[in-house]
């Protein structure tokens, strides 16, 4: 029996280009995320701010900060999270 899936949020703006790899990346796997542009959106950039982001991409899985892009990284890092690859 597959476990609940934590909620998956990318604070991301649109002219990142690891955001846009990072969205694909997620997108390939059909991991389901809910995408926040910090630029366009100021409930999103409080919720950022609020989260300690400094730069984006930021992932937040469940509780736990994934920040940056880094592909090698990623898969052990949504592992512990709880996420089912």
């Amino acid at each position: 029996m597959k476990r609940k899936q934590p909620r998956i949020t990318l604070y991301s703006t649109s002219g990142c280009a690891h955001c846009r790899q990072l969205k694909q990346w997620l997108q390939q796997r059909q991991i389901r995320f809910q995408e926040m542009d910090v630029q366009r959106n100021a409930r999103a950039f409080k919720e950022f701010q609020r989260q300690g982001g400094r730069a984006v991409p930021l992932l937040m899985v469940g509780g736990r900060k994934i920040q940056g892009f880094d592909p090698k990284r990623l898969p052990a890092k949504l592992r512990k999270a709880g996420v089912d690859l």
